[in-house]
């Protein structure tokens, strides 16, 4: 399957599943290997706004938000991510959101 074709179904999934998270985030997910990042943040924002409690999203909108120079809102998209994963128990999480946070205040963020 092509990557537009791929886009495609998966904007078709979406539309017919918008509370799906999943279906979202794979959306946003080949927006982003598909070098269209501000169409993947835009799909992780809408993520993070209607399933807030969907760890994954944070990681990956931190990740794009700091691959378009925007890392002052990557660091706030890590620290909600860090407390989300905090109120729910996901140290695992917590530790990678941790690191990515930690990582951009060594760079002077």
């Amino acid at each position: 399957m092509t990557p537009e074709k791929r886009l495609e179904a998966l904007r078709k999934l979406v539309a017919e599943k918008p509370g799906d998270p999943f279906a979202r985030y794979s959306l946003a997910m080949t927006y982003r290997t598909s070098g269209r990042s501000e169409e993947a943040v835009a799909e992780f924002q809408e993520i993070a706004r209607l399933h807030p409690d969907y760890l994954p999203t944070y990681l990956m909108l931190g990740q794009a938000l700091e691959a378009l120079g925007r890392a002052p809102e990557a660091v706030r998209v890590y620290e909600a991510g860090m407390a989300v994963a905090s109120r729910t128990g996901e140290q695992h999480a917590r530790q990678k959101l941790g690191e990515a946070l930690e990582s951009l205040r060594a760079q002077g963020v």
